[in-house]
């Protein structure tokens, strides 16, 4: 096989790109994939990308966190956070430096940029499916996005690949290695969705697990917007007995953590014995101080989030929190689709989910 492998790391995902290079080096024994790249800002706060060596005819894969909210960078002599907007610029601005050079060039997402912005109503944009089409006319061969909040956002590009992976294998793997005494049957477990939107990921984890489903459907007022969105009034339950059950709540991102609290204090009440969070993205836009009163209520006993996004040290160090290392996945999904692979395995790892079920089973 041709080795024409090539990684590039935006700052945003530079030191999870850094391991996964390692990664691939340890499994093709080579010295490295990794191409530097920088985006320097003149002093009125325009940039300009810059990659350090030629791509040609390389199959080159892009990584950027767009929710990485550590990073800085100085205009009009004061310092400005960078936004979702700067990073999916600085992405831009690297695809652009490229100049159509690359064989093929696979932007590595895992937050899928204005994901959040997914259908339109009324007078407004639709701000993903337009970033879609834009990286779709710079060149751009495929994405690879994790738990895509609306996966229907594939749609926007019919002709071009858009890989939505879960990461429900890991999950699986992190409680089950963390829990002993987890009881896999209907009657002992249930998985639960926050909302309406949530359902697709709950059944397809339950139909593996081989347990039942609830659900919470999200009462709005729609007279009102609140930090952009309609504000939750209620939660309303629909699904079976949780008395003396474990319940695990699972979701593509935890926010502010007001939802999820609500959540789990009403299944707490309808009697759920222990209560995990799954979530793929924790971004705790609002802090920590809701999750931390209510796990001293004893509202939950675990949350688990993955490491795709930026994690903020506060949260390494909290005791109900555990961390979903991701960057040998998304080796193994460099490593797939440079060889022309199938990526089914992947995107919906079942097959795997239920052998890690079976041999917890089984000790």
């Amino acid at each position: 096989m041709k080795n024409n492998l090539a990684i590039i790391a935006l700052e945003s995902f530079h030191e999870q790109g850094k391991k996964v290079n390692e990664i691939l080096c340890k499994w093709r024994n080579a010295d490295n994939f990794m191409i530097s790249c920088k985006c320097p800002r003149f002093s009125s706060g325009e940039a300009k990308g810059i990659i350090s060596e030629s791509i040609r005819d390389k199959d080159l894969y892009i990584m950027v966190d767009v929710c990485n909210s550590s990073l800085r960078y100085k205009m009009d002599g004061e310092y400005n956070r960078m936004s979702p907007d700067d990073h999916y610029q600085d992405l831009k601005r690297i695809i652009a430096a490229c100049n159509g050079k690359a064989s093929r060039i696979t932007v590595v997402m895992p937050f899928l940029y204005e994901s959040r912005q997914h259908r339109k109503t009324g007078r407004e944009s639709l701000d993903c499916a337009i970033m879609l089409k834009e990286l779709e006319f710079m060149g751009v061969n495929s994405i690879v996005t994790f738990d895509a909040h609306d996966p229907r956002m594939s749609n926007v590009l019919p002709l071009m690949g858009l890989e939505n992976v879960s990461p429900a294998l890991q999950f699986t793997q992190g409680l089950l290695t963390e829990y002993e005494d987890i009881q896999i049957d209907s009657d002992h477990l249930m998985f639960i969705a926050p909302d309406e939107g949530a359902t697709e990921r709950v059944v397809f984890l339950a139909s593996v697990y081989g347990v039942n489903i609830g659900m919470f459907y999200k009462r709005r007022d729609y007279a009102n917007i609140i930090d952009g969105v309609n504000p939750i009034i209620a939660h309303d339950f629909c699904g079976g007995d949780l008395d003396g059950m474990d319940a695990i709540v699972v979701d593509d991102m935890i926010a502010s953590g007001g939802s999820i609290v609500d959540v789990c204090r009403q299944i707490k009440e309808r009697g759920a014995r222990r209560i995990f969070i799954f979530s793929t993205f924790g971004l705790f836009t609002n802090g920590f101080a809701k999750l931390d009163k209510a796990y001293e209520e004893g509202l939950f006993d675990r949350v688990f989030t993955t490491n795709l996004v930026y994690q903020k040290k506060e949260l390494l160090e909290k005791e109900y929190y555990y961390s979903i290392n991701m960057n040998r996945y998304i080796a193994a999904i460099i490593d797939t689709l440079n060889k022309h692979e199938s990526m089914q395995p992947l995107v919906k790892p079942e097959k795997r989910i239920r052998e890690t079920i079976r041999n917890y089973k089984s000790v």
